[in-house]
This record gives C-alpha cells, structure tokens and sequence, in this order.
C-alpha cells in the first residue's frame, strides 16, 4: 500500500505497471476472463463483478465475511432501503405492532417459493428463528435479537401459513432493522432443506447444521430465495450466480425481476491487479463492496469519456476502519495464554492505547493514503446516523501528539533505552505485531505508516498482511493474534453493530468470549467499561424515544474513545465505477454495498 513517489512518478508508475501487468495478463489470466462464458449462439445480458477472495461458507447463518453471496442469494422479512435508510417491506409484505411494543405479526406474500419451486412459508421463518436460537449454532445474528437485561430471544410463533408473530419481553427498537437482510442481518433459511442438518448432531457433538452448505457443496443444491442462485463455483477463480426464476419481485409492468440473468463473480486477490482488469473491459463495476482506492480516482476520472464508465462518489462511506489490540485474558484449555502475558499488560494498560493513539498521524493518513478524500474518523457509529456524535459534540479525539503519547507511555512505566527503543517497567522491549488481510492496497500503506509512526515512540511494529480468510480465523476463532486493522460495515441503527460491541458478540474480537462450537476458554472476563456499553446498548434498544436514544448512544461513543479498545482510523469516502452499460444503480455512501439494488439493474449492449 505504500508508495513514497509524488503524484507525477505515481501515474508513471501505474502505466508501466498496467502495460506489464496487461501482457502478463493477457497470457496468464485468458483461461479466466468471462467474456468467455458468452456464446454467438446464445449471449444473455450479465454482470462481471469482483472480489479478493472465495467465501468461507454458503451458509448464511454462518457467514462473517464481507461481501458474501446473500447479497445475492437470500432476503429477510425487510430491507433497509440504500438511500434513506428506511425500512421496507421485502418477504414480509406488511407488519402490525401492538400498543405495548411488544407484539409484532408479520403477514408474507402470497406465493412466496425458494429457487427449487418449493413454498416459503411461516413454517421457514420460525424455523430460521429456531436455528437462531438454538444455543449450539454460532451465528453472529443471535446478538442483534438479545432483547433485555437477561438477553431474552424473541418469541416466534406460526399464526397461519402467511402470518409470524414476535413476543418480546419489552419493546425493543432495532427489531424491524435486525430482520432486514444481507449484508449484516437475518435471512429466511429454508426449513425442507436444512431442517435436518439442525436436528442431527454429528460426532462432535454439534449440529451437523455447521458443517453444512460449506464450499465444498455442490452449489446446485443450494435452495435460496434472492434474486439470484449460485450457478457454479471454481475456488480461486469465479462464482456465477443466474437469475431465480422464482424471485418474488416484479417491476411497475409486472415484468418479473432481475433484468440481469447471470452474474460473474471474479476472484481477484489485487486490486491493482481489479483496475487493470476494469480498464481491459473485463469487469463492469469496482468498488461496489468496498470504496476504489483514492489515488484510482484521478485515473479513471480521466478515462471516462473514453472508457465508457461513471464514477461515482456517494460521501463519506458508512463502515469504520480500526485497529484494535487483543485485550483477552483468558487461557486456552491447555493453560497456555491467549495472550502473551506481557503483551497482555501493555495491551491493557489504557495509557498505553492511548498513547498508540496519539501517535499515529491519522491527517498524513488522509492526505498521503486517501489523497484528502477521506475523513479523520472518531466514532464507532456511522456519520449518517442521526444518532453520531460528532467531536463538536463532545466526543473525545486522539489528534497527532508525539509529547502526549510519550507523556502516557512514561506515566504508565515505559521508557526509551539509550537507543530510542521503548521498555516497559520490567525492562522488556516493546514489540508487537499487526495484521490485516493482504491484497488491500490501502490497509497495506496504512499498516506499513503506523510501523513507521510508532518507531517514532520506540515501537517495535511488526506489519504482516495474511489471506482474508486467515484474518478472520485468527480473530474469530483461534484469538492468535496481538494486534489486527479490519474493517466493519456500517447503518443508522447502532444495534446493528451490537454483535462487535456487546461482550458475548460473535465480531467482539478484542475481547472475544467462548463461542458455540468452539474450543472451551478459561478465565474470561468482561470489563467494567464493556459492561457498561452492555447496558447501554440494552437501554438503547428498550427505548423507542429518538431523542432519548440520541443520548444514550453518545455515552456508548464516549466511553469508545475514552478506552479505546479499537482506535478509529480514516473513513473512506464512497467511491465506485460502472460502465455505462450498468443501468439503473441507485449509489450512496449508506449501505455497505453499493449494488444494494441489484434486482433492478439492467445490461445495455452494446
């Protein structure tokens, strides 16, 4: 990610890389290029989309990646609209609530069917809530449903075949955004074909549910109820989705959608390796699930015209970009540390992160990285929620301040030996890895200047970038790691967040709690302050008063900045490119994926 060029040795740089790459390309890549999928005979209008790396899993109740194929492939009861925000109607055609806030039916569509031509109905949702529920499945969602004090499921219960109905112990706020659907909330599972996989339990002792619709299923018996079905799968190379024929959604003449019959996911693990295929022609849109790098914008600005595309700037993005140290105390079944014991004292020594804070140059960041187009970022929630606290506000920032951070480090017991190399109070050199997924051009040139900012306060950083997929591993299952750069995604609704924030979270990496399904831990515990963002977001979700909510949500914000378990880096502005041929997008910085409207877009040839 790095490149310590100026701006005019930098566009240089790309040219001759693209023309090298291009021959490279041309020669190595020809067996992969899905232009080819298209036959004189028979050419139907498609999409050709790009990703760094295959999923981990087709299975939607266990997917933490981002971006994953319910985009493509699943639906929930509603949809939170890309623009505004809004929630709308998707498999659930209407809603009533009670009085008391505590009871909502849901009524389906009529006719609903999954891909195999089988009916969705009411049995599918309570099953979907049923596998939620069920205390041996790990999935990130049960977090977004935690209702109360004692982190109560909502009750669901079959009326009729088109009608759901959802106690709840008290009301609870984020209800109707938590069953909105891919990327980050519930999807409706179907009950005749995993309804098996939950009740059987395998040698392990956990559902066989979990080793289900992995990778290696052959993708032509997965049964899904979005807009698309995966067609094929070849590791390393490509995804194709084709159209569902039974798709719910039908356009204002009662044409049935999607236009687009068929999608070609790439595989591409380098986004310099994206753009060059973008410019070739061999991929219509890029920057769809995460924003195009800065300096891309004036090269493709240029080529408009001529390369036949738009780009598009939506804002600021609405996901967060941290990174975040591993404050787990626990240990492993075997005794042996989660952590290195020493590491873990400086990790939970708060002058100390906040030390690492102020150290890292977060405006040369925005300036030298993002090229000025990004935006220093200082809380956890997104900007365009209404319930964003702002440093004007009163949010606690961490501004560019050498003296200050050595002020911290020297209060807290570490010192400079006589070769400018930080010691702690015991005399052990301070040295620590971070790691962010490889391939992420921009991740690598942010990591690679914090190594070089911390150096400036005797830090010994250690930057490796690894497989996205081995990222997620580390700090999600395994916990071996000291220090990680992720990014999460973002919406209005703060509790959509709730599974990285509160305690017991499936995405709660920097103090990760024993999951289901996963090797026992021992001696975990929460802290004060994490218990108290437990209460708020409690609190938060159990009132249904905006204005009241506000000032809840800021105390969470506050006590984020003041602990700092992760530490806020830029937010990317929303940038995307798509051909002129792509009709119909309907582009913001809100949603995390910029072809949120998939269904609806449409193929001019040309």
């Amino acid at each position: 990610m790095i490149f310590n060029f100026t701006s005019q040795v930098r566009c240089e740089f790309v040219r001759f890389v693209s023309l090298g790459m291009a021959i490279v390309l041309s020669l190595g890549l020809s067996g992969c290029n899905p232009h080819l999928f298209r036959t004189q005979a028979a050419q139907v209008p498609q999409l050709v989309l790009s990703t760094l790396t295959d999923p981990k899993t087709f299975n939607p109740a266990l997917i933490q990646e981002f971006p994953n194929i319910s985009l493509f492939c699943f639906e929930g009861l509603t949809k939170s609209d890309g623009l505004t925000g809004k929630i709308q109607p998707a498999l659930a055609e209407s809603w009533q609530i009670s009085e008391d806030r505590k009871r909502i039916v849901f009524k389906l569509r009529e006719g609903l069917k999954w891909s195999d031509g089988q009916p969705l109905t009411a049995d599918d949702v309570v099953f979907t809530f049923e596998t939620i529920f069920n205390p041996k499945i790990p999935t990130d969602w049960k977090d977004s449903l935690k209702v109360g004090l004692q982190g109560a499921f909502p009750t669901v219960k079959k009326l009729d075949d088109l009608r759901v109905e959802f106690t709840l112990p008290e009301p609870f706020a984020p209800l109707l955004n938590a069953l909105s659907g891919a990327p980050d909330n519930i999807v409706i599972l179907p009950k005749h074909v995993l309804g098996e996989s939950v009740r059987t339990i395998a040698s392990d002792g956990n559902p066989q549910f979990l080793s289900t619709w992995g990778t290696n299923t052959d993708p032509k018996t997965l049964v899904v109820n979005g807009a698309y079905q995966i067609e094929s799968f070849l590791g390393g190379q490509r995804l194709v989705y084709r159209r569902n024929p039974y798709y719910w959604r039908k356009d204002a003449q009662g044409n049935r959608l999607p236009y687009v019959d068929r999608i070609i996911w790439q595989f591409i693990e380098n986004v310099d390796t994206q753009l060059l295929r973008f410019r070739s022609g061999d991929l219509d849109v890029m920057g769809d699930a995460r924003p195009l790098r800065p300096e891309y914008f004036s090269l493709l600005k240029r080529e408009e015209q001529r390369g036949n595309f738009k780009l598009k700037n939506g804002g600021a993005w609405s996901g967060t970009l941290y990174m975040a140290f591993n404050l787990n105390k626990a240990t492993a079944k075997n005794g042996k540390p989660i952590v290195d014991p020493i590491k873990s004292r400086w990790f939970n020594t708060l002058a100390f992160r906040q030390a690492v804070a102020y150290a890292i140059d977060r405006d040369k960041m925005n300036n030298n990285i993002f090229r000025g187009l990004g935006t220093i970022q200082n809380s956890p929630i997104t900007v365009q929620s209404p319930f964003f606290l702002s440093p004007k506000d009163g949010l606690k920032t961490y501004d560019y301040n050498l003296a200050r951070s050595r002020e911290l480090l020297k209060s807290a017991g570490f010192k400079p030996n006589t070769q400018g190399q930080l010691l702690d109070s015991e005399g052990n050199r301070v040295r620590f890895t971070l790691i962010t997924n490889a391939g992420n051009k921009v991740r690598e040139a942010i990591g690679a200047q914090i190594k070089q900012d911390l150096s400036k306060i005797g830090i010994q950083l250690d930057f490796n970038p690894i497989n996205f997929n081995t990222l997620i591993d580390k700090t999600s299952t395994s916990r071996d790691w000291d220090a990680h750069m992720i990014g999460f995604t973002g919406g209005v609704e703060p509790h959509g967040a709730a599974n990285l924030w509160m305690s017991g979270g499936g995405s709660h990496s920097f103090n990760l709690k024993q999951q289901a399904g996963q090797q026992p831990i021992q001696g975990w515990e929460a802290n004060d302050w994490e218990k108290d963002i437990d209460r708020l977001f409690i609190e938060g979700a159990r009132e249904l008063d905006q204005a009241k909510r506000q000032k809840i949500y800021a105390q969470f914000q506050k006590i984020v900045q003041e602990q700092l378990p992760v530490i806020h880096l830029v937010n990317d502005s929303a940038l995307m490119v798509a051909r002129d041929r792509v009709q119909g997008l309907k582009y913001s910085g809100l949603p995390s994926w910029g072809l949120w409207n998939i269904d609806e877009l449409r193929i001019k040839e040309d």
